[in-house]
């Protein structure tokens, strides 16, 4: 029995169209760094209180987003190894200069309050992805 080779099959159109509205395709993502031990650190309520802010910002379901925090990352920001984070959110759509700023500023709140980094010490990188 003769099969045709996979590379030569055609890919039914709505199936396609299917697979770029899933859920995934959607998912905002924001990863975050620090050198900040999180030992002894409530993480449940950084990773509760970013995602509420994630979502509710850039206007998409909580159910969608995701968040990742690592912490003990050997960093330096301006030359010193002081408490500092890194970030970076992937978005497909729903960001832009303004949503962007409220981000930034509200994610250093966070950090600060919870893990003590200044805001001073913090960069988040944006990238809003086309489908």
């Amino acid at each position: 029995l003769y099969r045709r080779p996979q590379s030569l099959l055609r890919v039914n159109p709505n199936e396609k169209r299917r697979r770029t509205k899933s859920k995934q395709g959607r998912m905002p993502c924001l990863n975050l760094s620090t050198n900040v031990s999180l030992d002894g650190v409530d993480t449940s309520a950084i990773l509760s209180e970013a995602s509420k802010t994630v979502a509710r910002l850039i206007g998409k379901p909580e159910a969608y987003v995701m968040i990742v925090l690592k912490g003990s990352a050997p960093m330096s920001f301006g030359g010193t190894e002081q408490p500092a984070a890194y970030g970076e959110l992937v978005s497909i759509g729903g960001l832009n200069a303004d949503v962007n700023k409220k981000l930034s500023a509200a994610v250093a709140a966070i950090l600060e309050t919870k893990l003590s980094v200044p805001k001073s010490r913090f960069f988040l990188k944006f990238y809003d992805t086309k489908v």
